[in-house]
Formats: structure tokens, sequence, C-alpha cells
């Protein structure tokens, strides 16, 4: 009886046999043969998981530059930083410029805070000069919370209450405080870090 149509046949004791009868092998053989040959496609695969898949290039040392291997088959490189008034490239050694201030420290209320929903970030003030942020996600089905009041950070979604100090939950069905984001304040501006 023939049963994948390509001439292999099975015999009575499960052996899998060729049109002939020559070439048996157990059908527990033939599956762990299979198998050994998926494990080592498997394996193969994951052996260069997170490599490059070229070579990094040689530190050029000397002489004049060479062009980047992505350059255009014109030979001319791609636009690169250029040099400033002070005829130094750009960006050398200088540091990038800060974040845009989220709010100044005058804009959230002592005993309050403001919610950044672009940003997904809720920042209090739970006493004057102390400033917190945390996620405006709400931990029990991601809603962005809704408000700040009363000491509080309200989720008009299913009604959790978290503290202004620390994110931790005060009441509703969350089960864990909103975790905190980083900010910092540079002098009455208040910036995500």
């Amino acid at each position: 009886m023939t049963r994948d149509g390509l001439g292999a046949r099975e015999r009575n004791d499960g052996q899998m046999c060729d049109e002939r009868g020559a070439g048996c092998a157990s059908r527990r053989a033939v599956l762990a043969g299979a198998g050994g040959v998926g494990v080592t496609a498997l394996l193969t695969g994951c052996q260069t998981y997170g490599e490059p898949t070229t070579p990094a290039a040689a530190p050029q040392t000397g002489g004049s530059a060479a062009a980047p291997a992505d350059a255009s088959p014109g030979g001319s490189a791609p636009a690169g930083p250029s040099a400033g008034a002070s005829g130094s490239p750009a960006g050398g050694g200088e540091q990038p410029p800060a974040p845009a201030a989220l709010a100044a420290v005058a804009d959230i209320p002592v005993g309050g805070g403001k919610i950044f929903k672009a940003e997904g970030v809720v920042v209090t003030q739970p006493a004057a000069g102390t400033i917190k942020a945390f996620s405006a996600t709400c931990t029990h089905q991601g809603c962005t919370v809704t408000s700040v009041k009363d000491g509080t950070i309200v989720c008009g979604c299913h009604n959790s209450v978290f503290g202004i100090a620390d994110g931790a939950v005060r009441s509703g069905p969350a089960g864990s405080p909103l975790p905190p984001r980083a900010v910092t304040v540079d002098g009455d501006d208040i910036r995500l870090a």
C-alpha cells in the first residue's frame, strides 16, 4: 500500500519501505531524522542572532577620508556635519540640545499636578519644590489618567486612584503603582530626562 504517493509504503510492522521492500526504516526513525533536521536548522539560525551581517570597517589612519560604504555610485558621499562658524565640525564635543520643557515649576500646583497626554506623563508637586513624575498610563487596563485632584491622580476609566507623591494605588481596581518617570528641573523648567 502506497502511503505518500512517492513510492514509499508502510509494512504491517510499522516499517517504511520503498516499492521493492528495500531501505526499510521505522516510523520512529523517520520522525527522529526529520526532527533532527529541524533542530539543526533552528540552532543554525540562532547562532547568528544579533550579530552584524557585514564586517565592521577598519579604522582609517592618516591620508584622506574614504567615502562611506553607502555612498552613491557617482562617488559623492551623503551630506554630513558641516563646519560651524568657528571652523570646528558641528557637534564636536558639544552637548545635544536639552529636550523641550514640559512646564514651569510654577505651572504645577502644590498638592496637585498636570497630565501631559502627548508625552504620556503626569507631573506632580506633592510639596513646594518637590517635583515627581509618573507614567500617565493606568496600570489597570492602560487608560490615560484623567485628573489630578485632592492629592491624588485619578483614572476615570474605572476609578483607580494613585498618590501624587509615590504613584501608589490608593483605591480602585489597579493593583500596581504608576511607574515613575525621570524628569529634571533646570531653573524653573521641568524636562523629561
